[in-house]
């Protein structure tokens, strides 16, 4: 099923145009009719030097590493977790191979970004999303209610594998006194500050997910020990499931519902006036 999910998000522009960049310098040097009209009489077609294997072989490296650390899961998030590198290398590759082609691809490398950003997901979901100061009103507001909320910034790679799955768990587990909620830390950088979230660019804590009971901050993930350390945390959907304990988390809500405010005997009264 999710890898049919995925297959159905690589037909979306964004991947194939970055595909095509992103293999553009081998499908330039392999195929010999294209390689002699791009490089006539410059460069040996069909097989790659020594520098250009290097450069090859060290975004390998970087490309798999990367995909570690943002816990990419999925074979679209390994993807768009290595777009920016693969076609980084292929910018250097260029300039190396023939400046005028390297300012050529370095042109077309912004317009892409430009013109098709990195799509975020619309689907259905059931998710609240707070502005600033009034997440902790709300959550104090009630504290029946269990509130799960991710902080995630709308630039963040990781954070937009990650909604897709978040949606599907609010669908899955919403309830009256089980709510799940977002909040943009780019957006609002001081609730960031507040939950003790690191919202630069070099983050390991995006996306952020809290779970909030009784009012207060129960479950954070990932998490960070007495010693400031931070724990890695693969953000899959039967990882989030399991860390929050969501299934017990439901039953409980599902059992023990908010309690309607009782009705006085006057209001009872004119409902009843009304009815006649």
């Amino acid at each position: 099923m999710a890898f049919t999910k995925d297959l159905k998000r690589l037909v979306l522009p964004y991947y194939w145009v970055n595909l095509i960049l992103t293999f553009s310098y081998m499908i330039g040097k392999k195929i010999v009719p294209i390689c002699d009209r791009l490089f006539p009489d410059k460069v040996e077609c069909g097989e790659l030097d020594m520098r250009e294997s290097e450069i090859m072989f060290f975004l390998l490296i970087v490309v798999v590493v990367r995909a570690r650390k943002t816990g990419s899961m999925s074979m679209v998030s390994y993807l768009s977790s290595s777009f920016i590198y693969t076609k980084g290398a292929n910018l250097i590759l260029w300039f190396y191979a023939d400046t005028k082609l390297g300012i050529g691809y370095g042109v077309l490398f912004i317009l892409v970004g430009l013109i098709f950003p990195e799509p975020v997901y619309k689907g259905p979901e059931n998710v609240t999303y707070f502005r600033g100061n009034d997440m902790e009103e709300e959550i104090k507001r009630e504290k029946k209610i269990v509130w799960v909320v991710t902080f995630y910034t709308a630039w963040n790679p990781s954070c937009v594998n990650f909604a897709p799955i978040f949606a599907e768990i609010s669908n899955q587990y919403g309830l009256e006194n089980l709510r799940f909620a977002k909040v943009d830390v780019g957006r609002f950088p001081e609730v960031a500050r507040r939950f003790r979230i690191d919202d630069s660019s070099l983050s390991r804590q995006l996306p952020t997910v809290l779970l909030f009971k009784d009012g207060k901050e129960h479950i954070r993930r990932p998490d960070i020990d007495a010693t400031n350390k931070l724990h890695k945390f693969y953000f899959s959907e039967d990882n989030v499931k399991a860390a929050f304990d969501l299934n017990n988390i439901y039953n409980e809500c599902k059992n023990n519902p908010l309690k309607s405010p009782k009705k006085s005997k006057k209001d009872s009264s004119e409902e009843h006036i009304k009815s006649e």
